[in-house]
């Protein structure tokens, strides 16, 4: 199985142990800016079953991960009682010191590109310890815990979040947002696919989706159920692990182990 964390104008992200700690004490690194122009009308989920993904309206909850000028993998905010938990794939969260890892939220923009929302520093990573001891796909999922702005504010407060939903079954209606690599991207905008999913037959413990778009860059996006466009995402059941193929992609279902694995993000 191919996993879609490597990172595009970055170094790839290796192997994950569970981290918490290092630079807790300083603050997000930049304080939210306004945008240089106005975002695209908001898009909703689309009707019917999609078989490609379509360039979609910044969901401002949902961004990339970033390491100095690089970014890499997508991550979204997860509702939680301080409003400082994102979720991502756990393969994105390791290979850089913790120190240098920040969230963007509704990151968009060739090059550089724009940080409408800031970017935020993630301050602790939590991993299921089956994926710090095998790297099993069925745990591919992190919780991090971010610091607050430069203002006192958590990510929550000011981009909104999903709801984390622990046990949903395997046959789902998701719509899913993540951020291809720059190859397949240039503009670096997130793309959307809103289609139906089920069991893995060689994953049991993972969902499967069948759209295309789903590049390398894309893994951690979140798989929402109840999307009702950018402000009301809905409710998160899984991430984005990996696939076969770009048009082929898998996701672990939250359970009650990424429960606990969440529960100890909100307390970091």
């Amino acid at each position: 199985m191919r996993r879609l964390g490597v990172v595009f104008r970055a170094v790839a992200l290796a192997a994950v142990v569970a981290v918490g700690g290092a630079g807790c004490d300083r603050p997000a690194a930049s304080e939210p800016q306004p945008e240089s122009s106005p975002s695209a009308a908001p898009q909703a989920a689309q009707p019917g079953t999609q078989t490609s993904a379509v360039p979609a309206a910044k969901v401002a909850s949902v961004g990339v991960l970033v390491n100095g000028d690089g970014h890499s993998c997508t991550a979204s905010v997860v509702d939680s009682p301080r409003g400082n938990v994102i979720a991502t794939a756990a393969h994105c969260t390791a290979g850089e010191p913790l120190d240098s890892l920040e969230f963007a939220p509704g990151f968009s923009g060739a090059a550089k590109g724009t940080y409408p929302y800031g970017k935020w520093k993630v301050r602790a990573v939590q991993v299921d310890d089956e994926w710090t001891s095998e790297q099993s796909d069925a745990v591919d999922y992190a919780f991090l815990t971010v610091a607050p702005d430069a203002r006192g504010r958590s990510v929550q407060s000011v981009v909104g979040a999903s709801t984390p939903e622990w046990g949903a079954g395997p046959d789902q209606r998701v719509t899913v947002v993540g951020y291809p690599e720059e190859n397949h991207n240039p503009d670096n905008r997130p793309v959307m696919c809103t289609t139906d999913v089920h069991r893995d037959p060689d994953e049991p413990a993972m969902m499967r989706m069948e759209c295309g778009g789903f590049w390398v860059g894309t893994s951690g996006s979140p798989w929402l159920t109840g999307y009702r466009g950018p402000d009301q995402p809905g409710r998160i059941i899984g991430v984005l692990s990996g696939g076969d193929t770009d048009d082929q992609s898998t996701a672990a279902l939250f359970d009650a182990k990424a429960r606990s694995v969440y529960e100890r993000a909100t307390t970091a």
